[in-house]
């Protein structure tokens, strides 16, 4: 009787937290890593990714004030990366649009989001109502973070957690030459997102790539900052990039304070990319 008690409790335990990490890798070592936002009030957003997306929080290192180096909220298929800065522009003037969530039951999402008094900023994206059909013939909906980040969110209901990292949104000028030079670094093919014909997968994530008459700004500085792709063997993955002739905003090093491994590049149209060997243990 006491085994079965024990069983049972064991059952009616909270299981998100074990579900929650990156993608496996794919067979060149590859999986899609982080987005990192800079943002004015860090422990809104703390209380924002842990209670509404149900991430893990994990800090790294200290500084001389005790302030973690590293302020990471762990998801599934990604993890999300915070900086205390204040983003020069929101996401929505950038090349890096927005980012997306899957989540199981929309209504459920959106009544929490706004009796804890954040927005439904689905209108301001331009299209009317609260929700919307999006690519895929689903519910969807847009979210603005506080700092400017912007958020999709696509309902299904089939997710066997509440929320799941999906998908990436570039918007530009020249975006099918985008997406080729992402298909080339990566070694990646083309594979139709729903009505996107413009998109491509990396373990974990969907990058999605749309046009723009207007011309975006780079992401550095602003609402996210970055987005990180993970490395397995990250050294020897830079030499083959530098043998393309990419050149590196930061070149590989180590930084045991955080345990990770880090290099920096920047895209063809200004998106800062971070490639990382580490967050996969976080």
């Amino acid at each position: 009787m006491r085994f079965f008690s024990v069983l049972l409790l064991l059952c009616l335990l909270p299981v998100t937290s074990y579900g929650q990490q990156l993608a496996s890798f794919n067979s060149g070592g590859l999986t899609y890593g982080h987005v990192h936002l800079n943002v004015s009030d860090m422990e809104r957003h703390k209380d924002i990714w842990v209670n509404h997306f149900g991430g893990r929080l994990v800090e790294k290192g200290r500084n001389a004030e005790g302030r973690p180096l590293l302020t990471a909220i762990v998801l599934n298929n990604m993890l999300v990366a915070l900086s205390p800065s204040d983003p020069s522009m929101p996401s929505n003037e950038t090349v890096m649009d927005h980012f997306g969530f899957k989540v199981r039951n929309m209504d459920t999402f959106l009544a929490k989001w706004e009796a804890d008094g954040l927005d439904v900023t689905t209108e301001a994206a331009g299209f009317g109502g609260r929700t919307f059909l999006g690519a895929e013939g689903q519910i969807n909906a847009f979210v603005d973070l506080p700092g400017g980040a912007r958020v999709e969110l696509q309902e299904d209901q089939g997710l066997q957690e509440e929320v799941t990292g999906y998908h990436i949104h570039f918007n530009t000028p020249g975006h099918e030459d985008l997406l080729a030079w992402y298909t080339d670094i990566f070694d990646l093919e083309v594979r139709p997102r729903g009505r996107i014909a413009t998109t491509t997968n990396v373990p974990g994530m969907n990058l999605s790539f749309g046009g723009s008459e207007a011309e975006r700004a780079a992401t550095q500085g602003t609402a996210i900052d970055h987005i990180g792709f993970e490395i397995d063997g990250l050294e020897e993955f830079c030499r083959r990039l530098e043998a393309k002739g990419i050149e590196f905003q930061v070149a590989y090093r180590e930084i045991p304070a955080i345990d990770l491994n880090i290099a920096y590049i920047i895209d063809p149209r200004g998106v800062r990319i971070e490639f990382t060997e580490g967050y996969d243990e976080y």
